[in-house]
């Protein structure tokens, strides 16, 4: 019901208006439904679920079911949370004053029944904005009854000088003032289970109970948890009479492929718009980019219980920019482009995003992380050209054998990070095998792409262990495989 807020400022005003109590539940199964027939996007900038957790989502709603989002970390559960509250109506009328959001209609609180019967129509309305309406907690171990339900006050009986016996010297605790709001527990597994076990009568009758007083309080509140999978963490688990009164589980996922996340790390990543002008980056890069969670996901040195986070691509791509933006600084240039080499610059946004397992923990966070750049540069480096099988006949031609006869007969060559942009490209133009293998295989490459696709070439040779590549201070050494044991480096 669409009424002017402006106008209505009084109980009297409210009813005269035709104003109906709609639970919060009705409220967002209504909007959903008219959302859904006009055929309108209901989880704006969620991308990845459109086909697999909405319509799970959408379907909970319409049932008007309390919702557990399960699923690994950076996976968009609270992000999904707080666009629900779109789904609601954008303005309801609440008795002015109350702790609770008291309907005018249908008042909960001591506070707003004794309003209402003393003034009557004149009871003073004001309104809430649907931004308002919500609550969200961080589940830990600290959390306690009085913070979620409420609790006696001392100091309140004091001051109003009534004894405890007095319903009026509680206060309220978050789950009460979230009355008609959508109320978020995030990571609820680490909430202590006597405190889950606090919410039993909450969810399913609807009631609270604060220190045996006789308080029946018929709550009206959108429920909506978020967890990881139970064999996750040994920290906690959810107790099974909780689970059994959320209506609906859902299983959120990682974005099944690079178009998907390019899209969550294009629309997330926080940029300074100097950087966006100044630093111009390859489709292949953003590409390879998102590979490397992709590889992480399915390394052998990576937790995968853990999970990777969509957060490591965002925080990548970030890296990415700022890696290249400081050599353009450090050269006075005020445009450059992102390098293959300019990854060395992700390899932090990395380690501080992966859990480790023994085998990695041995190899180390940032030999893992290199690792990891590697494979993604291995994955990605069949789509621009020949497959380099793992077992070929002796002496079988392959397509890359003058190139690395190129690094067998001389010495290699270097790339430093601060290389300007002239320097970086006159590097590589050293190397006529590069642009005879591109001409050959990616004629039609755009041309502005065309150095960083060189430097793929050469990365991918050395994970398909054709060519040597050393890291050093400065930055990255090329050279034929066998001259380095022969050399001794």
């Amino acid at each position: 019901m669409n009424l002017n807020h402006k106008e209505i400022n009084t109980l009297g005003e409210l009813k005269a208006a035709g104003y109906q109590t709609k639970t919060i539940k009705n409220e967002l199964r209504d909007n959903l439904r008219e959302k859904i027939k006009k055929g309108e996007e209901t989880f704006q900038g969620v991308w990845g679920y459109e086909d697999s957790v909405i319509p799970e989502l959408e379907r909970a709603i319409l049932s008007r079911h309390n919702i557990n989002l399960l699923g690994l970390r950076g996976q968009a559960k609270t992000r999904l949370a707080r666009l629900m509250v779109y789904l609601l109506d954008k303005w309801i009328p609440v008795v002015d004053g109350s702790e609770i959001n008291d309907d005018p209609l249908k008042p909960m609180s001591r506070y707003a029944r004794e309003l209402i019967k003393e003034k009557g129509d004149d009871t003073p309305i004001s309104w809430l904005h649907r931004e308002e309406r919500f609550y969200e907690k961080l589940a830990t171990p600290d959390v306690t009854v009085a913070d979620l339900i409420g609790d006696v006050d001392p100091i309140k009986a004091a001051n109003l000088k009534l004894s405890y016996a007095d319903d009026r010297v509680i206060h309220f605790g978050m789950i009460p003032r979230a009355n008609r709001c959508i109320f978020v527990i995030n990571e609820l597994p680490d909430l202590q289970a006597r405190i889950q076990v606090s919410l039993f009568n909450i969810l399913e009758e609807g009631d609270i109970q604060i220190r045996g007083f006789k308080l029946r309080l018929p709550l009206d509140i959108q429920f909506v948890f978020t967890a990881n999978p139970e064999d996750y963490t040994n920290r906690g688990s959810i107790v099974t009479p909780l689970k059994d009164r959320i209506g609906s589980q859902i299983l959120t996922h990682y974005p099944d492929d690079i178009a998907t996340a390019r899209k969550i790390t294009a629309q997330e990543s926080k940029l300074d718009k100097r950087q966006t002008d100044a630093v111009y980056v390859p489709d292949i890069a953003k590409d390879l980019l998102e590979q490397i969670s992709f590889e992480a996901r399915s390394s052998e040195y990576v937790d995968a219980k853990s999970g990777v986070s969509a957060r490591t691509s965002i925080t990548a791509f970030e890296n990415l920019l700022s890696t290249a933006e400081r050599r353009a600084l450090l050269n006075g240039a005020e445009k450059t482009m992102v390098r293959l080499s300019d990854f060395v610059g992700v390899v932090p946004a990395i380690t501080g995003k992966i859990e480790l397992v023994y085998e990695g923990e041995q190899e180390g966070a940032d030999a893992v992380a290199a690792i990891l750049i590697d494979d993604a540069v291995k994955s990605l480096f069949p789509e621009y050209f020949p497959k380099i099988e793992k077992l070929q006949k002796k002496d079988a031609e392959t397509p890359y054998d003058e190139l690395v006869h190129w690094f067998f007969q001389g010495e290699g060559f270097e790339l430093l990070d601060d290389f300007t942009d002239e320097e970086y490209k006159r590097a590589l133009d050293r190397i006529p095998q590069l642009n005879l293998l591109i001409a050959q295989y990616q004629p039609d490459f755009p041309e502005a792409d065309v150095y960083f696709l060189k430097e793929l070439l050469l990365w991918g040779l050395v994970a398909h262990k054709k060519l040597s590549k050393n890291r050093f201070s400065e930055g990255y050494q090329f050279k034929d495989l066998y001259g380095s044991f022969i050399s001794g480096l």
